[in-house]
């Protein structure tokens, strides 16, 4: 699959049963799945009828995906653990870090509440949990984040996009200069990985589901942890997985097993992961540049478009470098709930966010099987 064999309805109809019914634009919600996606959970499962359930794919649906997971992040295989979603993921990292009397967190109150509430739990311990200002919803900028940091900033957590306003943040600078200043940088990748390049040359924690751009099913997601910092992370979750007991006997010692293993507890999700590997495959045919590129195409088209009916829409001015696939707009003398029920009427399938001072948003979310002729049907109803 490639993005010219998109332009082909038959193939993409086939590929996105999806598009036969409907037009999907809420990937930054959940995805629906692609057909071999599907029918790789499909066939694993009818499988598993036949007998142990893990001889069939393991271990080798985990060589895989460590392998695929490395390929997107620009990673070790071995940095690459399979625990499940976004929140415990990040929640493992903030649980698992042994802070110091006197540190400080920077996080950004109004991102998604997987990437806050790990954090503020640390305020039990002690930790001061800073809460960064911005100038926009999401709009977070390299010059701001070092401005709101010390010599006490243990590690700064953020989302590589915005839920919400579609900023996208500059890893890369963000995470050099925390570095420069020996401070952790936290990444909750999930808006981003596997529609825009995330690599984690310069980032030491992210955290991903696969059911947004990753394509793939609920609870399947990825946790990237640079190899230098597995010793002194201590999951705070024990299981017979990532702990030492040689012939499934306890010993008198808990120790971690090495490596990925390290954070990931019990027996895996093998049902999910065989559906990310597949979804990761398709990901690597088409190319996340060429995804990349497609969806800010898509972009240039719906922002002028959305203006031109009156709406306001968020992040409009936003630079390629930080845009995304998400594109959020509203007009205030507009019930958008009400708008959004009439698009889902007319097969139109969106999302309905609110921000702190309750004004709703309705958020297009394309990927790349969507078509010109979708997005333009769509500002035609509104």
């Amino acid at each position: 699959m490639t993005l010219s064999d998109i332009q082909s309805e038959e193939s993409r109809l086939r590929e996105f049963p999806v598009a036969r019914t409907k037009v999907f634009l809420a990937h930054a919600g959940d995805c629906p799945l692609p057909k071999r996606v599907s029918d790789a959970i499909a066939s694993y499962a009818e499988r598993c009828c036949e007998g142990d359930q893990e001889q069939f794919v393991y271990p080798a649906v985990l060589a895989e995906g460590r392998q695929l997971g490395a390929s997107l992040l620009k990673c070790q295989p071995e940095e690459v653990s399979f625990v499940g979603p976004t929140s415990l993921g990040i929640s493992l990292v903030a649980a698992g870090l042994r802070f110091r009397k006197g540190d400080n967190i920077l996080i950004y109150f109004d991102d998604y509440p997987s990437n806050v509430y790990p954090w503020m739990a640390l305020a039990e311990q002690g930790i001061e949990v800073r809460l960064m200002n911005t100038r926009s919803l999401g709009l977070i900028r390299p010059q701001d984040v070092v401005g709101q940091i010390d010599e006490n900033t243990r590690l700064v957590a953020l989302a590589s996009c915005h839920f919400i306003s579609g900023y996208r943040i500059n890893l890369a600078a963000i995470g050099r200069a925390l570095h420069d200043r020996n401070i952790l940088f936290c990444v909750d990748g999930i808006q981003t990985l596997g529609a825009f390049p995330t690599t984690v040359e310069d980032v030491d924690f992210l955290a991903a589901d696969a059911h947004k751009w990753l394509l793939g099913p609920c609870g399947a997601g990825i946790l990237y942890v640079r190899k230098a910092l597995h010793a002194s992370l201590n999951p705070p979750i024990y299981g017979w997985h990532n702990t030492r007991c040689p012939d499934f006997v306890a010993q008198e010692r808990v120790e971690y097993r090495p490596g990925p293993q390290r954070f990931e507890a019990g027996t895996h999700n093998l049902l999910g992961l065989v559906g990310l590997v597949e979804a990761m495959r398709l990901l690597q045919e088409v190319g996340v540049e060429n995804i990349a590129n497609d969806l800010l195409d898509k972009r240039s088209f719906l922002v002028p478009a959305l203006q031109s009916k009156g709406y306001t829409v968020l992040q409009a001015d936003t630079p390629p470098e930080n845009a995304s696939g998400i594109v959020s707009f509203h007009r205030p003398s507009e019930d958008m709930s009400a708008l959004q029920q009439k698009l889902a009427a007319n097969g139109i399938v969106t999302s309905l966010r609110t921000n702190r001072t309750k004004q709703n948003f309705i958020r297009l979310s394309p990927h790349f099987y969507n078509t010109q002729a979708e997005l333009e049907r769509v500002v035609g109803l509104l």
